[in-house]
């Protein structure tokens, strides 16, 4: 059957006398977003299963973003393959939608991920920042490629196994004529579950997306999703989650060093300008780093700075060296999820996603939109290229990338 076959046209499935609202769920092969599936059915959702397909560096096309990619890359499907839609994440997700007895449709967005994603990934790298690539792939393509083709199957909605909230207030405000009107504020919260909340990953929603968006699972505790998953006869409620970047196979050095052209250094003391040895190249550090330095003596190192321009590393040896530390950032492509607030504006900021929250006020607002945060006490290793997410009390006000 053919689109036009199944669907009604306005976002719903006619079954008996009842009408379902239509939500496409993007089925990773993983425990989240299977039982994210299975609970929107339990709901009464007309659920459609989506399998995304992403790039993978074993069908490279060998782009022209560095000069040492392999020439064998395509002889290694499996080692040089993306954990995120690997045929065993495939055949996962298959056996859910079989369970479930929903379909499950492929959906191959390769050449999209590949230029919003993995070009961006090592344009970042290449030129001195650590890159976010959870942020851009779930802004481009994992929300808003899904998004856009939720439209073809009408579904109202799409869903996924992410770790966040979802809460709607009314807003009103008067005309002119003193007419009341009512808005909705769709407001995205932290999960549950804190240890497992990825809400610092969406901050580039719009109120737009929200609107159309559910995420089943940021109601409940990881554990317990475990536990639904295997009471409901999943086959994947014991599976390993996956904490790596998905397309790079677990070792970052060996991939960047596949697609950039690398060249080596000298590695300076901070303090004394002093040559301790020589980097592999600068797009294998990041602010704060500590191991992969080789350097000897007995003390460790931490990163403090990357010239690019001379191509040095500098370092100290001192863990509490002042340099390390900011008081101060410049975010820029700042977003706003329900609207900019009023500044200066007390918030909550975490500079990574494994960062503590730190008290901070968002000053101001400059002319070319960029905004400056300072916070209560200085915080270590501010990255360039990082997103710092705004909070206030549970709530994602917004965020930007680290200038």
């Amino acid at each position: 059957m053919g689109v036009s076959d199944t669907f009604n046209g306005i976002g719903t499935m006619k079954k008996g006398n009842k009408v379902k609202p239509r939500v496409l769920v993007a089925m990773s092969g993983g425990v989240d977003s299977s039982v994210a599936a299975a609970l929107l059915q339990k709901q009464g959702y007309d659920v459609i299963g989506v399998f995304m397909k992403f790039w993978t560096e074993s069908g490279t096309d060998r782009s022209t973003v560095g000069k040492n990619i392999r020439k064998d890359i395509r002889m290694h499907s499996n080692k040089y393959s993306n954990v995120c839609c690997s045929m065993e994440a495939y055949q996962d997700a298959r056996r859910v939608a079989q369970k479930l007895n929903i379909p499950l449709y492929t959906f191959n967005f390769d050449k999209p991920f590949k230029e919003s994603v993995v070009d961006y990934f090592l344009a970042e790298y290449a030129a001195g920042r650590t890159p976010n690539p959870c942020v851009a792939c779930n802004r481009f393509v994992k929300l808003g490629l899904l998004l856009e083709r939720a439209k073809l199957y009408n579904a109202k909605y799409v869903a996924t196994g992410h770790y966040a909230r979802l809460q709607n207030t009314n807003k009103y405000e008067y005309t002119n004529s003193y007419i009341r009107k009512k808005f909705v504020i769709r407001r995205l919260l932290q999960a549950k579950d804190r240890d497992k909340d990825q809400s610092y990953f969406l901050w580039t929603l719009k109120q737009k997306d929200l609107e159309k968006l559910l995420f089943p699972v940021g109601d409940y505790v990881k554990d317990d999703v475990r536990k639904m998953a295997k009471k409901m006869g999943l086959p994947v409620f014991a599976k390993r989650d996956s904490q790596e970047v998905c397309f790079v196979g677990g070792d970052l050095k060996a991939f960047l060093g596949r697609w950039l052209n690398i060249k080596s250094g000298e590695i300076r003391d901070i303090k004394n300008k002093n040559v301790l040895g020589q980097h592999d190249g600068l797009a294998f550090y990041t602010l704060g780093q500590r191991r992969g330095m080789g350097l000897g003596g007995g003390k460790p190192y931490y990163v403090v700075r990357l010239d690019m321009r001379k191509n040095i590393l500098w370092v100290t040896d001192n863990p509490e060296d002042k340099k390390l530390y900011r008081k101060d950032l410049i975010a820029k492509q700042v977003s706003w999820i329900a609207g900019e607030p009023v500044l200066p504006q007390k918030i909550e900021a975490k500079i990574r996603s494994t960062a503590p929250f730190a008290k901070a006020i968002i000053a101001h607002k400059s002319g070319n939109g960029r905004y400056k945060i300072i916070f209560d006490k200085p915080q270590r290793a501010v990255t360039p290229g990082q997103s710092v997410v705004f909070y206030k009390n549970d709530e994602v006000l917004g965020g930007g990338v680290i200038s």
